[in-house]
């Protein structure tokens, strides 16, 4: 492979934003919640790289099909891979996909299979359009998949702050993470939060059952939040993360009392993580990692006695898609009382209204 951008490159980012910014020179996108992928294409040669920069042609040998039919015969084009389910996106088919045997991988393929969202143009031909202004890179874009057809689509774009603001409100139930705006006169910058973005966001009063120790040691690396189910059962929400290294320490100290000792881990809900047949009932915290089968998910079980107040943008059946942000302790609130029952759950919506768009 001869291209003059090759891999890997480290994706343009966003930051995030509590507001759109104002109408002007911005295109607004819908932000897409599946896994974000550079497709590097020499003729017959195709390569898909991850965020991380980790390869993921071997997983989605559908996509590989369809870039290799749609897309320029050389070219780097930045995306979205997503997985359409019945209410919307579906981001656990989507992990799902993710799996070291090459059956399995070709048996997904054919009941999950995958498309992909281009967004941005890095190269074509023998043009590095890295430095060209995205409102130009936009418009190569179009030109380019103007007769593309799913599974590859171009992504919706406005220039209407009103139509994106209609956006974020419509498609969430579709599975839509938020909105995106680009400064059109902007460059590629890798690895950079050049771009902004708006998610949603909501609050919950959740049980903190457990937390892990962050990889530097001795501080807290993340919560473990559950919510009670209608059976009474504490379901395995999600997690709290990015504390300062001061708040991870406090956090030490403010939990230390309710620390469950490994004699009494039985009498905890999730006391047998560990168990095959748990992890098959329920989408407990000590799941192997799919990405890192040696990433070390153990964790520290606290008394599920401790209400927290967290912010969320996203759920995912019965889990949170993104990790939370602790906002306060509730020690006013009653473990039992947190359930599902709280929570603002997106109505579905039609996937195909995205595109539509």
């Amino acid at each position: 492979m001869r291209l003059p951008v090759m891999p890997p490159v480290s994706p343009m980012l966003a930051k995030a934003a509590k507001e759109l910014p104002a109408q002007g020179a911005v295109l607004y996108e819908p932000k897409w919640d599946g896994f974000r992928c550079m497709v590097f294409r020499d003729g017959d040669e195709v390569e898909l790289g991850s965020r991380n920069e980790r390869p993921l042609t071997r997983y989605f040998p559908e996509v590989v099909a369809a870039v290799s039919q749609w897309l320029p015969r050389r070219c780097v084009v930045d995306g979205e891979v997503v997985i359409a389910g019945a209410a919307g996106l579906d981001f656990g088919a989507l992990q799902n996909r993710i799996h070291p045997a090459d059956s399995r991988v070709q048996l997904l393929a054919r009941q999950t299979p995958a498309s992909f969202v281009a967004f941005d143009l890095l190269a074509l031909g023998d043009d590095d359009l890295r430095s060209v202004p995205f409102g130009q890179r936009r418009e190569h874009l179009e030109q380019v998949l103007a007769a593309a057809c799913p599974p590859v689509h171009l992504t919706p774009a406005t220039s209407e702050r009103a139509t994106a603001l209609d956006w974020f409100r419509r498609f969430e139930g579709a599975g839509l993470d938020g909105v995106v705006a680009k400064p059109l006169d902007l460059s590629y910058r890798e690895g950079e939060r050049v771009m902004f973005k708006v998610k949603h966001e909501r609050t919950a009063d959740v049980v903190v059952a457990g937390y892990r120790w962050h990889k530097s040691g001795g501080v807290v690396g993340s919560l473990l939040l559950g919510l009670y189910e209608a059976g009474g059962r504490l379901q395995h929400l999600g997690v709290a993360s990015a504390f300062t290294e001061a708040r991870r320490r406090q956090l030490v100290d403010e939990l230390a009392p309710y620390v469950v000792e490994p004699a009494s881990a039985a009498d905890h809900p999730w006391g047998d993580w560990a168990s095959a047949e748990a992890q098959s009932k329920q989408r407990l915290p000590g799941a192997t990692s799919r990405w890192n089968a040696g990433k070390d998910l153990s964790f520290v079980l606290l008394r599920p006695e401790r209400v927290a107040e967290v912010a969320y943008n996203q759920l995912e059946g019965q889990r949170l898609r993104h990790p939370a942000r602790l906002v306060r302790w509730r020690p006013d609130r009653d473990p039992r009382s947190c359930t599902y029952e709280q929570l603002d759950i997106a109505v579905p919506a039609e996937l195909a209204g995205v595109f539509r768009a």
